[in-house]
């Protein structure tokens, strides 16, 4: 799930309470590169980004915790959640019974229940989901650990729980990213045939961010239309070349990767 960059998770922290709050349920998605710390850079000042996710989490495990992590009666409910279960779900079946594995029609009734809680926090919460992307099967086949069982994790399955999961979220008339499609546009995005790469992270921030420019929200929560706190000018910033006046850095990108600009 999403949430912003700007503050930690408590409230009574927050410099303005009418400062959006974005839940990322994915918690490696600040690793390598990922495109929660993607979104983190871009919406710094403008969005407190929260880090919801638990990494081998399942939709069936989330569902325990779900009334914690997004108590009904909080003081400050998201602006916006962006939601992920697949990968592990859609991993094949293990003899024992253990592991991540969750059966296909139990898996969409989980993140039916996941939507429509957060649907209900709030008028003004949005919902981003993103569907089950792809894995590199020859690497994941190279890379076997043999601390694990096998780990049967196919394509196919992939598809059939990206495409289920597509459907629920157009019969909600929830945005949804097709990352089964869109991560199959690059090249090298996976680490161990698996977890995105940086490269695979871009492709999902930049699928994210088109979502966000596109939808019909207001206010908009798209990182270009959002305003920068304490943007004000200030005698304290940098001295310009003429000696005489200050520059104002709240709006400087040039440290950033040029695509974002267009996003």
């Amino acid at each position: 799930m999403v949430a912003s960059s700007k503050t930690a998770a408590k409230s009574d922290w927050r410099s303005n309470e009418d400062d959006p709050i974005f839940h990322i349920l994915t918690q490696l998605s600040f690793s390598h590169g990922g495109w929660g710390a993607i979104l983190s850079d871009l919406y710094a000042r403008k969005a407190d980004i929260l880090l919801r996710g638990y990494f081998g989490w399942n939709s069936r495990r989330a569902l325990e915790v779900l009334d914690q992590v997004f108590p009904k009666d909080a003081a400050v409910q998201p602006s916006l959640v962006i939601v992920y279960f697949g990968g592990n779900d859609s991993m094949g079946a293990h003899p024992s019974g253990l592991g991540p594995h969750v059966p296909l029609p139990e898996y969409i009734e989980n993140m039916r229940k996941i939507a429509s809680h957060i649907q209900s926090l709030s008028d003004s919460t949005h919902i981003i989901v993103l569907s089950c992307p792809p894995v590199n099967e020859a690497t994941i086949r190279a890379n076997r650990s043999p601390y694990l069982s096998e780990l049967v994790r196919t394509n196919e399955l992939c598809q059939q729980y990206s495409e289920a999961c597509i459907r629920l979220c157009q019969e909600m008339d929830i945005k949804v990213v097709d990352l089964f499609t869109a991560i199959q546009k690059g090249d090298n995005c996976f680490t161990d045939g698996i977890h995105l790469s940086a490269e695979g992270s871009k492709i999902v921030a930049e699928e994210i961010l088109k979502v966000l420019r596109e939808a019909d929200w207001k206010p908009s929560l798209h990182w270009k239309s959002m305003a920068t706190e304490f943007a004000e000018d200030s005698p304290y910033d940098l001295v310009a070349a003429d000696g005489k006046t200050t520059l104002n850095p709240s709006e400087w990108t040039f440290y950033r990767d040029s695509r974002w600009n267009s996003l």
